[in-house]
C-alpha cells in the first residue's frame, strides 16, 4: 500500500504501452544501456501474461501522469518451500524522484509478495546508485552478497 494516497500504484495494462516504454526506456539509459526491439515487445507481452512465473509490472501514477515502473519476478529456491521475489527494475521518472513514488513501488511489491506467500523480496543495485540505496537502506537489509555473471 502506498504511504502517500495521490500515488496510484496499479499493474501494467495493454493501453499503457507506450508510458511504460517511455519509463523502461528511461530506466534503460540510467543505466547506459539499450535493448532491441523484441526485447521490449517481448518484455511487454511477459508483463501481461497470467502465467505466475512470467515478470509481472506495476505502473506509478501522480495526477494522472505516469511516473514510475516496477518489474517483478517469482522462482523457486533451492533453501525454501516458497517462491521467493525478484524485484528486477525499479525506476522513477526524474521529476518524480523524492516524491515518495520509489518507496511506494517497492511497497506494492511486498504487499503482493505477502498476498502470494513470497517470504522474500530481493534485488540488486549498482554500488555507487547512491540516492537510491538510501531509500533501499530504510526499507530493506542490505546483504553482503556479491553478484558474479556470465
Amino acid at each position: 500500500m502506498p504511504s502517500d494516497p495521490s500515488i496510484d500504484i496499479r499493474p501494467v495494462a495493454a493501453e499503457d504501452n507506450v508510458v511504460w516504454r517511455a519509463l523502461w526506456t528511461g530506466y534503460l539509459a540510467f543505466y547506459e544501456t539499450t535493448v532491441p526491439e523484441d526485447v521490449y515487445a517481448t518484455t511487454f507481452d511477459r508483463l501481461l501474461s497470467d502465467d505466475p512465473w512470467m515478470p509481472s509490472g506495476r505502473l506509478a501514477w501522480v495526477g494522472g501522469k505516469a511516473v514510475g515502473l516496477v518489474h517483478y519476478l517469482y522462482h523457486a529456491h533451492c533453501w525454501r518451500v516458497e517462491r521467493v521475489c525478484y524485484l528486477q527494475d525499479l525506476y522513477a521518472a526524474p521529476e518524480a524522484r523524492g516524491t515518495g513514488v520509489g518507496r511506494a513501488l517497492i511497497q506494492a511489491v511486498y504487499a503482493q509478495a505477502d498476498a502470494d506467500g513470497a517470504p522474500v523480496v530481493y534485488w540488486t543495485t549498482q554500488d555507487h546508485n547512491t540516492t537510491a540505496r538510501r531509500l533501499y537502506d530504510r526499507i530493506a537489509t542490505l546483504t553482503p552478497f556479491i553478484k558474479y555473471q556470465r
